[in-house]
């Protein structure tokens, strides 16, 4: 009892997982986590973007039909907004920086985090689509696409969802 008084008078709180830390010091301990995570999306989002935007320049790409040029122009623009929004809470940092305005800079990146990560899997599902377009045929396609979607649906939104206290 001693130590938690003593700790709330240094300005010290038990957080949601009983690490004895400040509030300040548990929001720069979720914005450096944030930070960490959005750096891993990043390379996929790049290396994804990067592959759509050199599509164009091969030989395959003349050759595809109307639907696979719809799709793959919605996904160069899905790619840009994935970049757009993986960049985001960066920039509300840069902008606020200093403002202590923290705590909204967290959890409006926890939530663009979010966003960025199902906008990934949609990029994966349409890449993987487009692909098996070209190469086999669209019903293979719309099985591989259906497929992943399946297993990313299960691994970002389910196991999560399980691992929450109830």
């Amino acid at each position: 009892m001693a130590g938690e008084e003593a700790g709330e008078e240094a300005g010290q709180e038990a957080g949601p997982d009983d690490r004895d830390e400040s509030r300040d010091e548990r929001l720069d301990r979720n914005w450096d986590e944030l930070l960490q995570e959005l750096r891993v999306v990043q390379t996929g989002i790049q290396l994804l973007a990067g592959f759509l935007l050199t599509l164009p320049f091969t030989q395959v790409f003349g050759g595809i039909d109307r639907a696979q040029q719809a799709l793959y122009l919605g996904l160069v623009v899905l790619a840009g907004i994935a970049v757009g929004l993986n960049l985001t809470p960066i920039m509300l940092h840069r902008r606020v920086f200093g403002d202590h305005v923290k705590d909204r800079v967290v959890q409006t990146g926890h939530v663009l985090s979010q966003v960025v990560i199902g906008a990934v899997a949609l990029l994966i599902v349409g890449t993987s689509m487009l692909i098996f377009s070209v190469v086999v045929s669209w019903t293979a396609a719309l099985v591989a696409g259906a497929g992943l979607a399946v297993v990313l649906v299960t691994l970002l939104g389910v196991v999560p969802r399980r691992l929450e206290p109830h």
